[in-house]
This record gives structure tokens, sequence and C-alpha cells, in this order.
């Protein structure tokens, strides 16, 4: 079992910046990979950025690329999220979420069914 952990989270106005943690626990988490997806009132949830347990492969939704960053530290077993010129749009519950398999993880990492550990949540919000 893994035990995700997000904090972070808050209110900053737009265009400020902002930066989320996932501090796992339980099995080792260098080998998983590891995903930021977030949920707006009434809206699914959606993948926001994705990252192998090499830091050189990273993915991004379109929506926030150029603006956020995906980052890990095995050695500290968190992933993090720097969020840059932050919109309105970007206000949701962001969750950190962990996989264990690779298998076909080019044509699915941004499908939250292919997760297997969630964490609770953290609240984002943008101020106009």
């Amino acid at each position: 079992q893994v035990q995700l952990v997000e904090s972070g989270g808050g209110l900053v106005q737009a265009g400020g910046s902002l930066s989320v943690s996932c501090a796992a626990s339980g099995r080792t988490f260098s080998s998983y990979a590891v995903a930021w997806f977030r949920q707006a009132p009434g809206k699914e949830r959606e993948f926001v950025a994705g990252i192998t347990w090499s830091v050189l492969n990273t993915n991004y939704a379109d929506s926030v690329k150029g603006r956020f960053t995906i980052s890990r530290d095995n050695a500290k077993n968190t992933v993090y999220l720097q969020m840059n010129s932050l919109k309105p749009e970007d206000t949701a519950v962001y969750y950190c979420a962990a996989r264990s398999s690779l298998t076909n993880y080019w044509r699915d990492y941004a499908q939250a069914i292919k997760y297997d550990y969630w964490g609770q949540g953290t609240q984002v919000t943008v101020s106009s």
C-alpha cells in the first residue's frame, strides 16, 4: 500500500504562483508513476500533469503546459507541482495519484482509472 498526502493548496490571485506537494509513505514510491489530477465543482476529474520514476518523462495537459511544472524527489518520497501564472479556471481540488504499472502508460497516463492510489486532495482557489 502507498499512502499519499497532499499539501500546499490555498488562495492566490490570478497571475500568482502556488506549489503543492504530495508526500508518500508505505511501499517504495520511487518506482511508481505519479500524476496530478484536479476536479472543479460540477466537473469531471481531469489530468493535469504526470511523471514517471525517471524525471525525464513528464506529461502535461494542454491547459497547463508552459505554466505548471511537475517534479519529484525520490529520496524524499515527494512529488511537487509548481503552478505559475494561475488563472481562475485553475480553481479546483488537486489530487495526487500513483500507479505501479507502466503497461500502456504512454497511451493511458491521463486516465484516472489507471491509478491505484489517491490522496485526499488539496483545494486551490484562484481569485480574479
